[in-house]
C-alpha cells in the first residue's frame, strides 16, 4: 500500500492579539475572556482558564484580504461575501524585493526584473506574493508603519497582467502618503485585491509556482476580512 504524501504547508499569517500594530485610526484588537471553564463549573479560580473569548477588532486587521468595496465608492457592492471564493484559492509565486528599505517604491520595471529572476511568468488568476522581509526586519520598532511598497504604475502593470491578488508583508500595499490611496483606487478600477501583513514570504522566494490560500470570513457587507493565509506544496 503506498503511503499517503501529506502536504507541505507554511503558514503566512500573523499572530492577531490583544492590542496588535493596527494601521492608522483602525479599530484597536482588545481580546478578553467572556467566560472561563471555572465558570461554566462553579469553580473558584484567581486565574481564569478561557472557555470563550471576546474578540473586538477591525476587518482589517492583522493577515487579511480587502474586498473590492474597500476600494472605493463605485465599488461598494462587491462587498467580501460577494465576491467568488476562487479569488482565494489560487496559483502563486513569490518575488524577493528584500532589498527595498522602508519607504521605497517598487516600480513595473523592477517587477518585469523579479519575475525574470525567479524565472516566473505571471498567468491570469495569480496571486502574486511580494517579498520584502520588512515584517522581520521591522515590526515592532517605529519603522514598522513606513515599509516599502507598490508604486501607482507598478500597481496597474500587475493589473494588466490580469492577476486576481497580489500580497505584501506590511500593513498598507503602497507607500503611506505617496502612492497608497492610488494603489486602492486601480485595485478596484482593474477589478483584484490584495493580501496585507502575510508573513514568512522569504520562505517562498526559491520556491516554484504553489497553490495559495487566503480564505475570508464570510461577513455581510464585509470590505475585508482576517484571512489565515498559506502556501501548499506537494
Amino acid at each position: 500500500m503506498t503511503a499517503k504524501k501529506i502536504p507541505e504547508i507554511i503558514d503566512l499569517s500573523q499572530e492577531i492579539y490583544d492590542r496588535m500594530p493596527v494601521y492608522k485610526k483602525l479599530p484597536e484588537v482588545k481580546i478578553d475572556v467572556h467566560a472561563s471553564h471555572e465558570e461554566w463549573e462553579n469553580l473558584p479560580s484567581s486565574d481564569k482558564t478561557p472557555s470563550v473569548l471576546i474578540l473586538q477588532m477591525g476587518e482589517h486587521t492583522g493577515p487579511h484580504v480587502d474586498a473590492l468595496s474597500n476600494m472605493g465608492i463605485p465599488y461598494k457592492t462587491h462587498s467580501i461575501d460577494k465576491m467568488p471564493l476562487n479569488t482565494f484559492l489560487t496559483s502563486a509565486f513569490c518575488l524577493d524585493f528584500s532589498h527595498k528599505e522602508p519607504g521605497e517604491l517598487i516600480e513595473p520595471e523592477e517587477l518585469i526584473e523579479a519575475c525574470k529572476s525567479s524565472k516566473n511568468k505571471i498567468q491570469e488568476g495569480d496571486t502574486v506574493l511580494i517579498c520584502t522581509d520588512h515584517y522581520k526586519k521591522h515590526f515592532g520598532s517605529a519603522s514598522w508603519a513606513k515599509g516599502p511598497g507598490l508604486g501607482a504604475k507598478a500597481t496597474r502593470w500587475l493589473g494588466e497582467q490580469k492577476i486576481a491578488a497580489f500580497g505584501v508583508e506590511t500593513m498598507s500595499q503602497g507607500v503611506k502618503g505617496i502612492s497608497n490611496k492610488e494603489v486602492h483606487a486601480i485595485c478596484g478600477e482593474m477589478g483584484f485585491t490584495q493580501y496585507e501583513n502575510v508573513i514568512n514570504l522569504d520562505l517562498l522566494t526559491s520556491r516554484t509556482r504553489f497553490p495559495f490560500i487566503g480564505l475570508p470570513l464570510k461577513i455581510r457587507g464585509g470590505t475585508g476580512s482576517p484571512v489565515r493565509a498559506v502556501a501548499v506544496f506537494y
